[in-house]
């Protein structure tokens, strides 16, 4: 045997010494280390929750639209939903209402049984460019419905007008003169009374139906008073509030709600009674 031999023979000797050493100690092979997929934050609230992201209360397991405004639920964490419910609680209850007087109410907000409503009488613009004074030219002594709109909007503003549409047309002569349609702008920077006739002509609205507009401030007021104002124009809800000031009974209902329903609550305002309609509630 050579040197070469040798020496291969004394290498393969040492390893195998070294192996039995190891075994003969309780040497372990070293564990693998542990991969984790991370998680993002939706995943870990909840692997899928939906909600209307005007209405946060109304949740869905699957995709479909909100029953109250029709619009596509939308993938959040059930943190995010409850941050936006106390966000909207907090926006229903801010500000002071303000009578003509310049008197306050500690309430705010139209109410849902039969209360008076202290009505600012702001200066506002109408679609034609006429100032006015929102109590004592559109308001005092009338039946009014009133909704909330914008014109940049493209999800619940243009039913709203389809709906005060069917409205003019079903009731005929009588809008204008028993019963005025209203439609507040939330967003007056934008809505200039040239861009609310124009919005309007597109459900041919006609006289008896006003599009109100005007400084950014009174408007906040106004909208404070009847418990529409929104920290983003997007974020205001399909309310319609039908009021009788004659006789201080004012309600509100859902402005999406069928005809006849909207129409059933007019008349009973008319005759000084309170009867809200509300939509009824399903699963998306």
């Amino acid at each position: 045997m050579n040197k070469r031999s040798n020496l291969t023979i004394t290498w393969a000797g040492a390893l195998m010494f070294a192996m039995l050493a190891s075994i003969s100690l309780g040497a372990k092979p070293r564990p693998q280390a542990k991969v984790t997929t991370p998680t993002s934050p939706q995943q870990k609230a909840t692997a899928k929750s939906y909600a209307c992201p005007m209405h946060p209360e109304v949740k869905s397991t699957r995709k479909g639209k909100c029953p109250k405004c029709k619009m596509d639920l939308r993938l959040v964490s059930e943190d995010v939903i409850a941050a936006n419910r106390e966000s909207n609680v907090a926006t229903a209850a801010v500000g002071e209402i303000v009578t003509a007087a310049g008197n306050t109410s500690a309430s705010a907000g139209v109410p849902d049984s039969n209360k008076k409503l202290m009505i600012p009488d702001v200066e506002v613009l109408d679609q034609e460019g006429n100032a006015l004074h929102f109590y004592r030219d559109l308001i005092k002594g009338k039946i009014v419905a009133i909704n909330f709109i914008f014109t940049n909007c493209t999800t619940i503003c243009p039913p709203l007008a389809a709906t005060f549409a069917r409205l003019q047309k079903e009731m005929g002569d009588k809008v204008g003169k028993d019963v005025h349609l209203i439609s507040i702008s939330v967003d007056p920077l934008t809505d200039t009374p040239e861009r609310l006739k124009a919005w309007g002509a597109k459900f041919k609205a006609g006289p008896g139906w006003t599009f109100v507009t005007g400084e950014k401030q009174q408007m906040d007021e106004l909208l404070n008073a009847f418990g529409a104002a929104v920290s983003r124009r997007e974020d205001h809800t399909p309310a319609l509030i039908i009021g009788n000031d004659a006789r201080e009974v004012w309600t509100r209902t859902y402005g999406l709600a069928k005809i006849n329903q909207i129409m059933s609550v007019i008349d009973n305002v008319s005759a000084g009674r309170v009867e809200t309609v509300t939509s009824k509630e399903t699963k998306p």
